[in-house]
């Protein structure tokens, strides 16, 4: 077994094909299936499904993923020893819901960036069921989602809580319901609303607070930020988590502005995910206490 033969199956998980993996590391398509294919012989399991459209990790790789991440991890932490601090660097990947972006994810890479100039931190905003199987699959290192309480998170995944909060509605402060204590399901069924895409949190707690009769005007879009966005121009309330709405700069500023929904509302959590290791890689473990750090002076 070979270094690089790691090194070759992240790549095509991560980047989905041979094509694309080898254009990444340099590497010809040849070079890289024989290379994973020498490695399934040794190991005795097939670690890819490969596909004309491309490839995917095999059940009995997702298994090994973690193992192989940690033997990855310590190959960087023994060149950082060494004191080749060029070669050590990586990349560090975070997939979100953007619900807690501006308030927690953007200054934590910031300080994280500030601490360690050669590791690199690349954020993808993806839906809830993406990002765990992002991470189930390495293509992922740590994710942010957004879940109620009782939500089933993959026993093969490590969750820390971050925030807790509970789903409000957010509206522009002119707006009439801003003037409101506490906002009914029958005041957002007269006005247009924001609502989110299916396979978003908010998305499920809609369909149960308004049922077979849902507001007449309604816009789908994709996240808090955009959400916010839309509730900021004028095209009507939405409902967010309260931890997405207070400190967003738009709610700063006075354009935007959370009011508690009435009734029995379910609370919600914001959770950092990660692939459970023996070990924590160095790098990621930082990036968790930032962002841990971060969450609790929230």
């Amino acid at each position: 077994m070979r270094f690089e033969q790691l090194e070759y199956l992240t790549a095509v998980i991560r980047h989905g094909s041979l094509r694309r993996a080898g254009e990444q590391l340099h590497v010809s398509q040849s070079a890289l299936s024989e290379g994973i294919s020498s490695l399934e012989r040794e190991l005795g399991v097939p670690l890819l499904e490969r596909h004309r459209s491309g490839a995917r990790v095999s059940r009995q790789g997702r298994d090994l993923l973690p193992l192989v991440a940690e033997i990855l991890a310590g190959v960087a932490q023994l060149k950082a020893a060494a004191g080749d601090q060029e070669l050590a660097g990586r990349t560090i990947r975070v997939g979100t819901v953007n619900a807690g972006t501006s308030k927690l994810l953007v200054p934590a890479v910031r300080e994280f960036g500030a601490g360690h100039p050669a590791t690199t931190v690349d954020v993808a905003t993806l839906l809830q069921a993406e990002i765990q199987d992002s991470l189930l699959e390495g293509r992922l290192d740590v994710g942010l989602i957004n879940v109620f309480p009782g939500d089933d998170i993959p026993a093969a995944l490590h969750h820390s809580v971050l925030l807790h909060g509970v789903p409000a509605v957010c509206c522009r402060t002119d707006d009439p319901l801003a003037a409101q204590d506490a906002i009914n399901v029958d005041d957002l069924r007269r006005k247009p609303f924001v609502a989110m895409r299916p396979g978003y949190l908010m998305h499920r707690l809609a369909q149960r607070l308004f049922g077979d009769a849902p507001p007449p005007d309604t816009f789908s879009t994709d996240g808090a930020e955009m959400g916010k966005t839309l509730v900021a121009s004028g095209a009507g309330p939405t409902i967010l988590p309260d931890y997405s709405i207070l400190g967003d700069p738009l709610e700063t500023a006075g354009v935007i502005t959370a009011r508690p929904l009435a009734g029995d509302v379910p609370a919600v959590m914001m959770l950092m995910l990660r692939r459970r290791y023996d070990r924590v890689p160095a790098g990621i473990g930082d990036f968790e206490e930032i962002i841990q750090r971060l969450a609790r002076s929230a």
